[in-house]
């Protein structure tokens, strides 16, 4: 028994011996979150590894991508009126503001000009008259715009967040108050891709004699990848991108060696690199750049324009000229594929001012800013309908904000900033000719009917353009973002 007994106990070792070592239950439970830990992480590399593939391939392709659905537009050209426009001295016609000239004006509740000084009521310095079929109320400061309000949508009720120049500005174009967010020619870009590889898909004009409140910030890719940001062109100068032309010291055959080094240099380093999107970014932009060596020159070439459409567009007025340029090659940049235009009419700040910024005396500040837009502006909506091409493009005119029925100060004849009231206008594919959507009260002080905030005219911009605004997203800091954030409806009653 004992010889047997220890026979067992020997065995019985050996075979405990030969099992692994059992877990503490903390070890277990570490291993176990540990292990779906690493899961997780391999698959967050992964589809890392996957978007930055996906950006990469984007950034070398400029073919263009599928809308959400039959778009009306095929392009846009906006016209940005930096400043703040006065919607009562320009469309928003306001006979009581002649009743209620000289005094207080009362019930309104807070000032809410951006220097707070109220005055008294200013009625509009400039006559009214009905104009065309639609019997458009335009003032005297804009007679060639009249002459297009049959083809125009105005918008009287839009009502903006800040009475700040540069947080208004940036609202007005990526939808948000702050910088860092993708402007809408950024969100176009991104969400229907370039017509042409030899120009970009989205090309910014500034005003020849100063850039607008932000400068850049303006047109921003922000968070989405960098090829999709604005391309500004030098409108202050006749090269309106600088190094597009070869040397000419340098011979031909050399030129295409060396690009030819550099493309296979490139190529190299985007396979070694294949997440780095910021290169392959700059790689498109390079590439872009080669093209547009040929394309650029060619496009903004006005001087093969006929005399008729030169004049059409004021191009030889003194008081025009700079703009005029930047109108009509919009035009020609339409034409050759181009999806998005921006044209700013109207720089920063200054003395003598240089927008639309009318706090010292609006007379004086609307005569000079209307010399300068309004002819090309006209101009181009004609020019535009002429062609057949305001069939399928998208005509945006717009301002940050308005002016207050108030002078600045007691016995100014200038206008303060006014966010809660102001009009812009639209015209072209898909949208109602010689409309009016929406009124403000009996001096323009507030949206009375309709009111239609930043988000609802970029949803509108976008549906025009064939993108649902909620499914034009971008995954970014665990946000699905997009250019109306978390609002923004149709404005329907606009649409045809």
């Amino acid at each position: 028994m004992s010889d047997n007994s220890n026979s067992l106990r020997t065995s019985t070792t050996s075979a405990a011996s030969a099992q692994p070592p059992l877990l503490s239950r903390r070890h277990f439970l570490w291993n176990t979150c540990g292990g779906l830990g690493g899961i997780a992480l391999a698959w967050i590399l992964d589809r890392e590894r996957a978007t930055a593939s996906a950006n990469l391939a984007s950034a070398s392709s400029s073919s263009a991508r599928l809308a959400h659905f039959t778009p009306k537009a095929k392009r846009i050209v906006q016209v940005f009126c930096c400043g703040g426009v006065s919607h009562l001295d320009t469309f928003d016609y306001k006979p009581q503001l002649e009743r209620l000239d000289g005094k207080t004006l009362e019930g309104k509740g807070e000032n809410l000009g951006f220097f707070g000084q109220p005055g008294r009521v200013m009625k509009s310095v400039y006559d009214f008259r009905q104009q065309g079929q639609s019997g458009s109320w335009v003032s005297s400061l804009l007679p060639n715009l009249a002459n297009c309000v049959d083809d125009l949508c105005f918008i009287h009720s839009m009502y903006a967040k800040s009475n700040n120049h540069t947080p208004a500005t940036f609202q007005m174009n990526s939808g948000f108050t702050l910088n860092g967010f993708p402007s809408m020619g950024a969100w176009l870009s991104y969400g229907l891709g370039s017509v042409t590889d030899n120009l970009p898909a989205f090309v910014v004009l500034p005003d020849p004699r100063g850039l607008m409140a932000g400068g850049s910030i303006n047109w921003t890719s922000g968070f989405l990848p960098a090829n999709y940001q604005g391309v500004p062109f030098r409108t202050n100068a006749r090269e309106p991108v600088l190094d597009l032309s070869t040397p000419a010291h340098i011979p031909p055959q050399n030129r295409q060696s060396d690009m030819d080094l550099l493309a296979s240099m490139n190529r190299d380093f985007a396979e070694a690199n294949a997440g780095d999107s910021a290169f392959a970014a700059r790689l498109r932009s390079y590439e872009l750049a080669a093209r547009m060596q040929v394309s650029i020159p060619e496009a903004t070439d006005l001087d093969s324009e006929n005399e008729a459409t030169k004049r059409l567009y004021g191009l030889n007025d003194e008081s025009n000229r700079g703009f005029a340029r930047n109108c009509l090659m919009a035009r020609r940049l339409l034409e050759r594929g181009v999806r998005f235009v921006q044209i700013f009419n109207g720089g920063a700040f200054g003395s003598p001012r240089i927008n639309w910024d009318g706090h010292e005396n609006l007379r004086e500040n609307h005569n000079t800013q209307a010399a300068t837009m309004d002819k090309p502006v006209a101009g181009l909506i004609q020019d535009l309908k002429q062609r057949g091409m305001l069939e399928d493009t998208l005509f945006v005119w717009n301002t940050e904000f308005g002016r207050s029925p108030s002078t600045q100060g007691i016995g100014s004849p200038g206008r303060d900033h006014h966010p809660t009231a102001f009009t812009c206008f639209m015209a072209g594919a898909g949208l109602k000719k010689g409309f009016h959507h929406g009124t403000t009260d009996d001096v323009g002080y507030f949206v009375d009917q309709n009111k239609v905030i930043i988000p609802d005219f970029h949803a509108t911009i976008l549906h025009l353009l064939g993108l649902d605004h909620t499914k034009l997203t971008y995954y970014h800091n665990g946000i699905n973002r997009r250019l109306t954030d978390v609002h923004g409806e149709l404005v329907s009653p606009i649409l045809t």
